[in-house]
């Protein structure tokens, strides 16, 4: 009995933890996650800059001869900045999870080729109808990067991803052909 008593003394308890609690992160900046990963959130990050670059060289013009492609670019501009800048906050924290949106990388594909596109348009018509100032000029130039940062974030989440606009249901298994009925029923010989 002495023997037993010495062995279970020092072996330590029988049953140990099996599982590690969960430490509750207190860390606010998640990157990279499964909408955003860390060359995309420096994609972002350079969008943010340029689309602010260029609304704030804009800003800066005094006067104008043709005011509505400077209005038009200026709308833009602080558009996408404002939006980006959202959409970066939202998909490299926790926030994108109390939203309540599910569908974060059709929004952000979406999202990115829309201002692409708007923001070519608004560079060139800015680029098109100004007074030709340096400050106007340059800022032409920073909402052509801006939308040059845009198309490969798209072009890189396209390539990483995939579309996520891609039905994945029974259309794609028969090929889009339309479904054909059975012609035999089932349990027809059980009937007869």
């Amino acid at each position: 009995m002495r023997f037993y008593t010495h062995i279970m003394a020092t072996s330590g308890p029988v049953y140990s933890a099996t599982t590690v609690p969960e430490t509750k992160s207190n860390k606010w900046f998640i990157v990279p996650t499964e909408n955003l990963d860390k060359l995309r959130f420096l994609i972002k990050v350079v969008q943010v800059l340029l689309s602010l670059v260029a609304f704030v060289l804009e800003e800066v013009v005094t006067s104008c001869l043709s005011c509505t492609p400077l209005y038009f670019f200026e709308f833009v501009s602080c558009t996408a900045f404002l939006f980006t800048a959202l959409l970066l906050v939202l998909l490299s924290t926790k926030l994108h999870m109390r939203v309540g949106i599910d569908c974060w990388p059709s929004l952000d594909l979406g999202y990115t080729v829309v201002i692409a596109a708007i923001f070519a348009i608004a560079s060139i018509v800015f680029a098109s109808d100004n007074g030709g100032t340096g400050l106007e000029k340059a800022a032409v130039a920073f909402g052509f990067l801006a939308t040059v940062a845009f198309l490969v974030d798209a072009g890189l989440f396209v390539k990483t991803k995939g579309l996520p606009f891609k039905r994945t249901n029974q259309q794609e298994a028969n090929n889009g052909a339309p479904h054909v009925a059975e012609a035999e029923k089932l349990n027809s010989a059980a009937t007869e």
